[in-house]
C-alpha cells in the first residue's frame, strides 16, 4: 500500500494533497497531471511527477474513475489453455507498459452469450476500452458496443463501422501452406477446421477463414478439398487425424487449422507407428512457442501473435485520444518450414 508516515497506526495512503504539497502546486494542478489534460505546461508535469514517485502516489481507481477515466483495458480472450491468445496480451500487455493503462483479462469461452457477459463486466468495472479477441456475437452486437466504448476487434475478419480490428491474412496464410505441400508432391491433403457457428461471411473468425483460402487454394491446384471439422484443440486435432487415417486411402498430409490441434496430430501419428515427417506430414497455423521446440519443429504459418496484440493496443490508445474513423490492420502471413513436412513416401498423379 503506498503509505507515508502519520496517523494513529503510523501509516498512511498517500493522497492526492500530499503531492500537490510536496511539489507545491494546487490540488487541481496535479489532478490535470493525473488526467493527462489538455494546456498542462512541461514544468508543471515535472514537478508533479517527481512528487509522485518520491511519494509513491498511486491514484485509486475508483477515483479516476469518477474524474472520467479508470486508466484500465479489458481485454476478453476466448480461454488461457488457447496458447496464440496469450501470445496476444503479453503484446497488448508490452503496448500499454509506458502508458498510464493497466489490462485486465477476463475469459470469455466460445458461447456467445457468455463472451457478452464477461465483456459487460469489464464494463461495469469501469474500463475505459476493451480489446476482444476471437469474439462470437454478432456484428450489430459489437458494432453496438463499439459505439459505446472504445473498442479493438480481434480475429474477426469483415471490417466495421464503429470499432477497429486486427486480423491475419488468413487466406493468403492458408494459400501458403497449400501450395508449399502441393510443391512437395501432396495430392490427398486434410484440412482440419473448427465449427464456424452462428456467423455468417464476411463476418467470420480466422479459423473459417482459413478453411476458405484453404479450399480455393487446392481448387487452384486442381485438387479436391478435404475438410475434417473438429475443435481447435488438442484432442480435437487427434479425433480429426484418427478419422483421416483410418480411411482406405489415408491422406499424405494434415494440415491443422491451428498448432494446438497439430500436437493432437502429431499424437495420433505416433499412435499409429506412422513416423513424421517420412509416413505423414504434418502442420499446422498460429507459430506458437511450443511449435519451435527442437522435438516438435512444426511446419507452420507465423501470424505474430505478440504484433497482433500490440498493434491491437495502439489502436485502442489511438481511439482513447479521440480517433473515431475505423481502422482494418491486417497482419502479413509468413510460412515457416521446420522438420514435421517433407515429399510424401509415394509421390501420386
Amino acid at each position: 500500500m503506498t503509505a507515508v508516515q502519520g496517523g494513529p497506526s503510523g501509516v498512511r495512503r498517500v493522497t492526492i494533497q500530499d503531492v500537490a504539497r510536496e511539489a507545491q502546486v494546487s490540488v487541481s494542478a496535479v489532478s490535470k497531471v493525473l488526467r493527462d489534460a489538455y494546456g498542462v505546461s512541461p514544468e508543471m508535469r515535472a514537478k508533479v511527477t517527481a512528487a509522485i514517485e518520491k511519494l509513491g502516489y498511486r491514484p485509486q481507481a475508483g477515483a479516476r474513475a469518477m474524474r472520467g477515466r479508470s486508466y484500465t483495458v479489458g481485454v476478453m480472450l476466448v480461454a488461457l489453455s488457447h496458447p496464440f491468445q496469450p501470445e496476444i496480451v503479453e503484446g497488448v500487455t508490452d503496448e500499454l507498459e509506458p502508458t498510464p493503462y493497466q489490462e485486465i483479462l477476463i475469459t470469455g469461452g466460445l458461447d456467445r452469450e457468455r463472451q457478452q457477459r464477461s465483456v459487460e463486466a469489464l464494463m461495469d468495472r469501469g474500463v475505459d476500452g476493451l480489446v476482444v479477441i476471437s469474439p462470437a456475437m454478432s456484428t450489430p452486437w459489437l458494432e453496438r458496443l463499439g459505439a459505446t466504448l472504445p473498442t479493438v476487434v480481434v480475429a474477426r475478419h469483415g471490417g466495421a463501422a464503429g470499432f477497429d480490428t486486427v486480423v491475419d491474412d488468413d487466406q493468403g496464410g492458408a494459400r501458403l501452406m497449400v501450395d508449399h505441400l502441393v510443391a512437395l508432391g501432396h495430392r490427398r491433403i486434410v484440412h482440419t477446421t473448427h465449427p464456424m457457428g452462428a456467423l455468417e461471411r464476411p463476418h467470420v473468425l480466422a479459423h473459417t477463414a482459413r478453411l476458405d483460402g484453404f479450399v480455393a487454394a487446392m481448387r487452384r491446384h486442381g485438387l479436391e478439398p478435404d475438410v475434417i471439422e473438429t475443435s481447435f484443440t488438442e484432442e480435437g486435432g487427434h479425433r480429426a487425424a484418427l478419422e483421416a487415417l483410418s480411411r482406405r486411402e489415408p491422406p499424405t498430409a494434415i494440415f491443422a487449422g491451428a498448432d494446438i490441434a497439430a500436437l493432437g496430430v502429431l499424437r495420433a501419428a505416433e499412435e499409429r507407428g506412422l513416423r513424421v515427417p517420412e509416413d505423414l506430414t504434418v502442420t499446422g497455423y498460429d507459430n506458437v512457442n511450443a511449435s519451435s521446440i527442437g522435438r516438435v519443429s512444426l511446419t507452420t504459418v507465423d501470424q505474430s501473435g505478440h504484433l497482433t496484440g500490440q498493434t491491437s493496443a495502439r489502436l485502442l490508445l489511438e481511439r482513447l485520444d479521440g480517433r473515431t474513423r475505423p481502422v482494418h490492420y491486417v497482419v502479413a502471413p509468413r510460412l515457416l518450414p521446420r522438420g514435421t513436412s517433407a515429399a510424401p513416401a509415394k509421390v501420386f498423379d
